[in-house]
């Protein structure tokens, strides 16, 4: 069970690296001569959580079979949807809910003991 818990740790902290690389690009796009400080401070705080998933992730591999943990990271498909709609505003259609909803279902078969 903890291995099940410590991919989802995984999914949260690279979905956070992710959201915070899309802040960089958007703090890089300003005119303003400080987006260089920003752009750096969002990179480094992606390079922080990217490398505490990489951290956890060794320790889930302990764990669970690579075969098994290795698609439970598809959450980040989820998550980074999810957020992006939320925090960005980006436009998602039924096509992509519906490649979410069967990322979803995937996840739950793979995690389902036979």
């Amino acid at each position: 069970m903890m291995g099940f818990l410590l991919v989802v740790v995984v999914s949260l902290l690279t979905c956070g690296g992710q959201l915070c690389q899309k802040q960089a690009a958007h703090c890089w796009e300003r005119a303003e001569e400080s987006r260089l400080k920003q752009t750096l401070r969002w990179l480094a705080l992606a390079v922080l959580l990217l490398g505490l998933g990489m951290a956890v992730w060794l320790n889930v591999l302990q764990r669970l079979p690579l075969s098994l943990a290795y698609p439970m990271l598809s959450l980040n498909f989820v998550m980074v949807t999810l957020a992006a709609r939320w925090l960005f505003h980006e436009p998602t259609t039924a096509r992509h809910w519906c490649g979410v909803a069967s990322i979803m279902l995937g996840i739950l078969l793979m995690s389902v003991h036979s």
